[in-house]
């Protein structure tokens, strides 16, 4: 695990003396456990020997997974709200306290955005994170408001009470709005989705260019993350 957390969504290939540094392993160990990798197809090596991820460990990980079913149940719907409000439509899970990205859809003319499929975003930064947080059990806001909050811009919200604010006003209203909150020249609307029992799973965004007019995106927005918790099974 410590050799496969090694690899992000920007970092995709590495030598085997690059794995074994980050994971803190001596060179011999990680030599050896990196070709066990290979031999396994967890891990592949490029013409030049470097190692990037194996298509097995792709396959095993997709095998009978929740979130694969949520993409799957939500994919139409993503692609309506992509050709309506044309700029980037975002698919979110909870992951280890972090906004956890399923999937983006996006054209040529959309605006500017940082997020990556398989990439991670801060709860209290991200529209989709506050989509989660504020949906979420109290122990994750506790733990989460209580562990230092990181001001990526100047409109992220950083203090904790001003975050609780914003959490209650997410709950009023159903979703999120965080102008400027990720990239000073974006705005990220979410919305939650539900699963079969009502349970809050995922949040489903937008980003738009930070003066864009937002009610036309969530209005797409609800009338989507609806149609997949129908489509999971979800009956209001």
């Amino acid at each position: 695990m410590r050799i496969l957390d090694t690899f992000t969504p920007t970092r995709t290939v590495q030598t085997v003396t690059e794995i074994g540094r980050r994971a803190e392993l001596p060179s011999s160990t990680a030599h050896r456990i990196v070709n066990e990798l290979v031999n396994a197809g967890l891990l592949e090596r490029d013409e030049d020997r470097r190692v990037r991820i194996g298509m097995r460990l792709w396959e095993l990980s997709t095998r009978s997974s929740h979130a694969l079913r949520l993409r799957q149940a939500a994919m139409p719907f993503m692609e309506r709200v992509q050709s309506r409000v044309r700029e980037h439509t975002q698919l979110a899970i909870l992951e280890q306290d972090e906004a956890l990205f399923l999937e983006r859809l996006s054209s040529p003319a959309s605006g500017s955005n940082v997020t990556r499929v398989a990439g991670r975003l801060p709860l209290h930064a991200s529209s989709s994170g506050l989509v989660l947080l504020a949906f979420g059990l109290p122990d994750l806001q506790e733990r989460v408001l209580s562990s230092g909050l990181t001001q990526l811009t100047r409109a992220t919200l950083s203090d904790p009470h001003a975050v609780r604010s914003k959490l209650a006003e997410v709950r009023q209203l159903g979703h999120a709005i965080a102008p400027g909150y990720i990239e000073e020249v974006s705005t990220g609307i979410a919305v939650p989705v539900r699963d079969e029992t009502g349970r809050v799973i995922a949040a489903l965004s937008v980003v738009l260019p930070r003066d864009a007019e937002s009610d036309f995106a969530i209005v797409e927005l609800h009338r989507a993350a609806t149609d997949i918790a129908r489509s999971l099974g979800f009956r209001s």
